[in-house]
């Protein structure tokens, strides 16, 4: 691919040439000596960069990328500006307080109402941002693939503001609360497969467990799989096939477990909703018993 392309630009590689070597001396300001005295060409250092950028942003793999990572960033942005809401999820906290000592209402009655009650908003935001990012990147205009997208983006926000709850019930100091949520968020994203590929991860801990464990493991997938499934793209590889299918563009490009549906990862998503709901009832009983226990003795 590499060859190809600085040939295409006017750069081949010459004959019994490191191609490496030849792209280090294309690219590297230090061979400028060896370019001035004709080893390859009259170009300089600058104007080579400068065509091989704008050759490569014109191309139709330039155009994938950039809508791919539009999306992923508008995902990850939007779940990760959710720490902002902490102040509030601290403020919640108090009020919960103050009322579950008056008896007005038992634990699980608070996380099923605090849960029902941000759904309204967490759909609007999910929708509207997310209609207007959508289709402005050119993604796939089925109905279904925007249902699609906008469902994992609506889980995640649930996801992480969940999150943000556990986070509160542990942390309750404002400062330490949002490092330790972003800290948490940064993990998440880091290993979720989209910065670095599942197989680049190292495996003792990045790997297994934080990259099953990571919700955006299971929303990346779900995301790849909701665009690229029944697709197919012309191959530009010499001795290839003609085309490629969008299972291959899958494993070998995003290393993606096309071994179930892009429904199973969202229902995977639904389920860490449950759990980390779960999480939240068991901390918010632990911590009231740990506090009578520590009151009587």
């Amino acid at each position: 691919m590499a060859e190809k392309f600085f040939a295409s630009n006017g750069f081949p590689c010459p004959t019994l040439r490191n191609p490496y070597d030849h792209y280090r001396r294309t690219i590297n300001g230090d061979f400028d000596a060896d370019i001035e005295q004709g080893s390859v060409g009259t170009t300089t250092t600058e104007e080579v960069i400068d065509i091989l950028v704008k050759s490569y942003k014109s191309s139709g793999t330039f155009q994938e990328v950039k809508q791919l990572v539009s999306k992923i960033c508008h995902q990850a942005f939007l779940t990760f500006m959710a720490i902002g809401g902490f102040s509030s999820f601290l403020e919640d906290m108090k009020t919960f307080g103050r009322e579950r000592l008056n008896g007005h209402y038992g634990v699980g009655a608070y996380v099923i109402g605090n849960t029902f009650s941000s759904i309204p908003y967490l759909l609007l935001i999910s929708i509207l941002p997310g209609a207007i990012a959508y289709y402005l990147v050119g993604l796939q205009r089925g109905v279904e693939h925007f249902a699609y997208f906008a469902l994992v983006l609506f889980v995640c926000m649930i996801l992480v503001e969940s999150l943000m709850m556990i986070v509160a019930s542990i942390v309750p100091d404002y400062l330490m609360g949002i490092i330790t949520g972003a800290g948490i968020q940064g993990v998440m994203m880091l290993t979720g497969g989209f910065f670095r590929l599942p197989n680049d991860l190292p495996k003792p801990f990045w790997r297994c467990p934080m990259y099953y464990v990571a919700f955006n493991k299971y929303a990346n997938q779900g995301f790849y799989k909701n665009e690229f499934e029944g697709l197919t793209f012309s191959n530009n590889r010499v001795g290839g096939p003609p085309t490629l299918t969008s299972d291959e563009i899958l494993i070998n490009n995003w290393q993606v477990e096309t071994g179930y549906s892009k429904w199973v990862d969202l229902a995977i998503l639904l389920g860490m909703v449950v759990i980390y709901s779960l999480m939240f009832l068991v901390i918010i009983k632990t911590v009231e018993k740990v506090k009578l226990i520590m009151k009587v003795s």
